[in-house]
């Protein structure tokens, strides 16, 4: 295979890690970020997401020679418009040159034909490589990379709802650095929410804690999560109960703990994310468990779905020898976990909450911290309850309209031009009539939370009759072996 020679301005495609290839432009450094050790790489910037990483030259390929390729393997409206943004930038950049060409003409002076002007280190596009608080964020060679902004998470705050975008809701520059920061609004009910602020506002980039990060669970939501930890430059040991799962994260720079307790013991602040209350229980109160590795100070953040009466006897064991608890369950799916766009909903010690603004700027788009600890559980199992109960009625819409005879395409058609449109209705109906459920979110686990905030209920001795109704659905599509699957195989409940 022939080598590529790339210089300062030229449109590549680059792969990061386990991410597919994105369309990028190779850009001059800042002058303080030292290039990693090992292979030769090129500091490229990624349209759409602003991120920009050091990319071994293996891992990259010319723009325009490999973009019928890139198109047809790579999906998603998040692509698109990296790709989108990659041709308005050169549409303009062909603007530029003709109206110099112009004004040449115009002296009497012909200027020779030149290439396409690519901006250079000191064009507006690149006024955030110049902020000198924008520095690495650490030192490690294994780390190859750096978020310098984050203008998609920004912008997504208000677009990711609607299916259909308008145009005058679109940023007007998709190339715009934004920088993804927190605003922190007091809410009249006490709740607090921190959310995505962009540079307008609050100058500078997201700053990682300096503290030493554990993770525990790699499933479908933590290894989003981990990831963008990483991506973000926290210090991260991560710890699985199959213990494979640890290796790409330990490619990508994270490190290894053996048990719950080392990473406890290691580690300043240690989050876990699992399946239920039973898994969430073991992990803490089991042999080599949490427990055992709680020193005073060391921080416990629970972000698992569990009930109320789970998170009272995790904080008060955590507390009991002197650590310090927060539970911070996240509503969203695995997508939204990969893409950083988590909503977390935080209880519990307010000075933990405050120490891990990073890592929550990190995963989500925006946090709630809602007082004392359980509350963020029973928010949860509400929010859940919805979903679920959603989902199911959504399932029995589609399935009435073939038995009727109507065209399930149009129902969503129609359903996704109406008030009820969302990116949520759009992609779980596609997933429906493509026959496609491979998980996002577990069925098993939103029946789980089904099943919790009814109890939950009967606990407040408040009726949840429509919970009951689509929990006994879910409770038949898990007969029919969908536990594994994603929440919109409830729609199999339906037609066996």
């Amino acid at each position: 295979m022939a080598t590529v020679h790339l210089r300062i301005g030229d449109l590549v495609w680059g792969k990061l890690g386990r991410y597919p290839p994105w369309p990028g432009k190779v850009v001059s450094p800042p002058k303080d970020l030292k290039k990693p050790r090992g292979k030769k790489c090129h500091f490229v910037k990624f349209f759409g997401t602003e991120d920009h990483a050091w990319i071994k030259v293996e891992q990259l390929k010319p723009y325009h020679a490999h973009k019928e390729e890139m198109i047809k393997i790579n999906k998603g409206k998040r692509f698109q418009q990296a790709v989108d943004a990659v041709e308005d930038f050169l549409k303009k950049a062909k603007g530029k040159e003709q109206n110099s060409e112009g004004k040449g003409d115009s002296k009497g002076k012909r200027t020779p034909n030149k290439p396409l002007k690519i901006l250079e280190e000191d064009d507006e596009d690149l006024s955030a490589l110049k902020d000198p608080s924008e520095k690495p964020v650490k030192d490690d060679p294994h780390f190859h990379h750096f978020l310098l902004s984050q203008s998609e998470k920004s912008v997504f705050i208000s677009c990711s709802s609607p299916v259909h975008l308008p145009p005058c809701s679109q940023p007007a520059s998709s190339m715009e650095p934004i920088s993804k920061r927190l605003k922190v609004i007091e809410e009249v009910t006490g709740s607090t929410s921190i959310q995505a602020a962009d540079s307008t506002a609050i100058n500078g980039s997201i700053t990682p804690t300096d503290k030493r990060i554990g993770f525990l669970g790699l499933g479908l939501m933590g290894s989003g999560i981990v990831s963008n930890l990483l991506k973000m430059g926290h210090v991260v040991t991560v710890w699985n109960r199959t213990a494979e799962k640890c290796d790409l994260f330990i490619q990508e720079g994270a490190r290894l703990g053996r048990t719950p307790a080392e990473v406890a013991s290691m580690c300043d602040i240690t989050f876990s994310c699992v399946s239920d209350p039973k898994a969430a229980r073991d992990l803490v109160l089991g042999p080599s468990g949490v427990l055992q590795g709680i020193r005073p100070g060391k921080c416990y953040v629970e972000m698992s779905t569990v009930d109320p009466e789970t998170i009272t006897e995790l904080s008060q064991v955590i507390t009991s020898r002197g650590g310090r608890f927060l539970e911070a369950p996240v509503a969203g799916s695995q997508q939204l976990s990969n893409d950083g766009m988590l909503v977390i909903l935080a209880a519990g010690d307010r000075t933990v909450y405050e120490d891990c603004s990073s890592c929550f700027q990190a995963m989500g788009k925006t946090s709630f911290f809602l007082g004392e600890a359980g509350n963020a559980a029973r928010m949860m199992l509400i929010l859940n309850m919805v979903q679920g109960s959603f989902m199911a009625t959504i399932a029995e819409g589609l399935t009435l309209a073939q038995a009727t005879g109507q065209s399930q395409q149009t129902f969503l058609d129609i359903l996704c031009q109406g008030q009820m449109a969302s990116t949520f209705v759009d992609q779980k109906c596609q997933n429906i009539l493509q026959g496609n459920f491979k998980p996002d979110y577990y069925l098993k686990h939103i029946q789980k939370d089904l099943r919790l905030a009814i109890s939950m209920g009967d606990m407040a001795n408040h009726p949840t009759p429509m919970a009951a109704a689509a929990n006994e659905v879910y409770k038949r599509a898990k007969a029919l072996d969908q536990s594994d699957n994603d929440i919109s195989a409830v729609y199999r409940a339906y037609i066996h």
